[in-house]
């Protein structure tokens, strides 16, 4: 079985704001995060990382921030087609790994939530996909709390 291997980064600032998105769940928070769509680091960061892995683009080809059908469309829509154009290159994705730092929000009570969504937008199950969060130990923009960054690998097999 032929395998590779996509890695994506996104990151985003924060803005006062009534909650974010992140992995394709709301989290009531005192922020928001900035961006073309809504701004839903994780779903960018794994998107990258699946059409990385089958070698077809980047999140910015496929949905670039200059195109006003973008501007606030649900990441996880993005994600989806994504894993559509990857599925048309003849792979698929079978394993994911996310790592969302930030100093806030804290990710665990929300990782059950993300995992079920996300599993749900590649067509693999929950127990496939894992999601941590990791603080960045108050160092740096991170630290300060202006914004989060989001790290994501992917496993990808010719189908």
């Amino acid at each position: 079985m032929k395998t590779r291997v996509g890695i994506g980064y996104d990151s985003h600032r924060f803005a006062a704001g009534d909650g974010l998105v992140l992995g394709g769940v709301h989290i009531p928070a005192a922020v928001t995060l900035v961006g073309h769509s809504d701004g839903d680091a994780v779903a960018h960061a794994l998107t990258d990382a699946i059409l990385g892995g089958a070698g077809v683009g980047d999140i910015g080809e496929l949905f670039p921030d200059t195109d006003a059908v973008n501007r606030n469309r649900d990441s996880i829509e993005m994600l989806q087609l994504a894993v559509e154009l990857v599925r048309t290159a003849g792979w698929r994705c079978v394993q994911a790994d996310v790592t969302v730092i930030c100093e806030l929000p804290k990710i665990g009570p929300h990782r059950a939530a993300m995992r079920e969504r996300l599993a749900r937008a590649i067509g693999i199950a929950p127990s496939d996909i894992m999601v941590k969060g990791k603080t960045n130990e108050k160092l740096g923009w991170i630290g300060n709390v202006e914004g989060l960054a989001v790290i994501a690998v992917a496993t990808l097999e010719a189908i």
